[in-house]
């Protein structure tokens, strides 16, 4: 296949389906499995979005990584097919199939021209109920892992987010390294993956979206086709709620580089708090809008510390969080952090003005539509929806929900929500001036940030 008609088809795949238009049917196959389907026929693609409740945090203990390898190999080989044949089976026909795990979530896509639907369809079945786990495939990708785990613990955005999250989270799955650490991915073998396929890779843990070319009764047909032979149930390990722990503390971890890497966060909300619209605006406002947002104006263009400075929403199952962070020269960190804490205090003690109010509706309202510009992203936001429980009618009611928040709405939630005294704060590098604690860099893994909750799910909520 030329370069040029590979293009072509990539380009039929990214086309976007106007969300203005969209209608959402509930398709439920002859053999009960509920999927949520936006129908276009104008394209001859079709995307499929699944995503399973339990993800690395439903790891056993000892097995980190575990979830991750997985998604690795699933595309690894299956049924009759060894790695080899089934890399080029999908090639070949330019079928797109991934896996990702998250730390609630064990997500996967699917996409291809609908012409070769029922081919990606029999890859799709046979990776999820016929993985090989060859051994050479299994050495071989871990082996790779281990490699980009060892290079990663070197990094400072990934020891920032790592330490933070071990010391947020001290005992609790939460705080493990959601990749493993080289250790326990050399230890792990096929059987547990095996384990963690039967126990989590459920149909009553199942949620699917899919957009595109296909009519609701092809796309029963395939999920009874694609799904149906999944277990019914499986025992996952429970993983108990919790709260952010050290909140206050700044912790420090030297290392030999020119800027320091900061990581910052307490408490935040999850994604069904009655609050979370209206703490999605205020986060828009204090750091998440980019070069509109008060932490950019503050650190970047008032003071120049700073490149970049951000904030976000971390909605996990079991927790919520709020979080942010940034980069500057070493001889520059406490004047960062010191910017920063004010900042967020005061944004808390005295919430947004009303023209931020304003404006952070206006975009949150009118770019909600741009995010939807492929079929596999709609497919995503579907089962996004699901996940959380939005409704059917989200699409049509988000709008409202945003529009809905008041200024006293506003102003109660920044005081619930931002306390600059209970940040946790990690700092890697060389700050000079800076008083903290002195802490080793921890485990090595692939995560920098606080890792994903949902995979590949996470977009679509909000």
């Amino acid at each position: 296949m030329t370069f040029i008609v590979r293009l072509l088809l990539v380009l039929l795949a990214l086309a976007p389906l106007p969300a203005a238009s969209m209608t959402i049917d509930r398709v439920t196959s002859p053999g009960g499995i509920e999927a949520w389907l936006v129908r276009d026929n104008k394209i001859p693609v079709v995307a499929l979005e699944f995503t399973f409740r339990g993800g690395a945090a439903s790891e056993p203990g000892g097995q980190e990584g575990l979830a991750s390898l997985l998604a690795s190999m699933l595309i690894e080989g299956a049924g009759d097919l060894d790695s080899r044949s089934f890399q080029s089976a999908l090639e070949d026909r330019v079928i797109s199939l991934g896996f990702e795990a998250g730390l609630d979530t064990f997500g996967g896509s699917l996409k291809t021209l609908t012409e070769n639907l029922d081919i990606a369809a029999d890859l799709l079945r046979l990776s999820l109920t016929a993985p090989r786990f060859e051994a050479a495939d299994l050495a071989r990708v871990k082996d790779r892992v281990i490699i980009g785990l060892r290079r990663s613990a070197e990094e400072p955005n990934t020891i920032a987010g790592r330490t933070w999250m071990e010391t947020g989270f001290p005992g609790h799955p939460y705080g493990r390294p959601t990749r493993g650490t080289p250790d326990s991915v050399a230890n792990l073998t096929a059987e547990p993956l095996r384990g963690f396929l039967r126990q989590t890779l459920t149909r009553d843990n199942l949620i699917i979206g899919a957009a595109g070319d296909i009519t609701p009764e092809g796309l029963g047909r395939l999920l009874d086709h694609v799904f149906g032979g999944l277990p019914a149930r499986g025992e996952r390990e429970a993983v108990p709620e919790i709260k952010p722990h050290n909140l206050g503390r700044t912790l420090i971890v030297r290392k030999a580089v020119p800027q320091s890497v900061m990581t910052f966060g307490h408490a935040g909300v999850k994604r069904d708090d009655p609050d979370f619209y209206t703490a999605t605006i205020l986060n828009y406002i204090l750091g998440g809008g980019g070069f509109n947002s008060r932490l950019t104006t503050e650190v970047r263009e008032k003071r120049g510390l700073a490149y970049s400075v951000y904030s976000y929403l971390g909605s996990y199952d079991y927790v919520g969080l709020m979080m942010g962070g940034t980069a500057t020269e070493n001889a520059r960190v406490a004047q960062s952090l010191e910017v920063i804490r004010r900042e967020w205090q005061r944004f808390g003690d005295e919430g947004p003005t009303s023209d931020e109010l304003a404006n952070a509706k206006t975009y949150l309202t009118g770019s909600f539509p741009l995010r939807l510009d492929a079929s596999n992203r709609i497919a995503r936001l579907l089962v996004s929806i699901q996940y959380d429980n939005l409704g059917i009618d989200y699409i049509d009611r988000r709008s409202a929900l945003i529009e809905g928040v008041t200024m006293a709405d506003a102003r109660r939630v920044a005081r619930r929500l931002f306390k600059a005294d209970d940040l946790l704060t990690v700092v890697v590098g060389q700050p000079a001036g800076l008083e903290g604690t002195e802490v080793p860099a921890s485990a090595p893994t692939g995560s920098g940030s606080p890792p994903p909750a949902r995979a590949p799910s996470s977009s679509g909520g909000g």
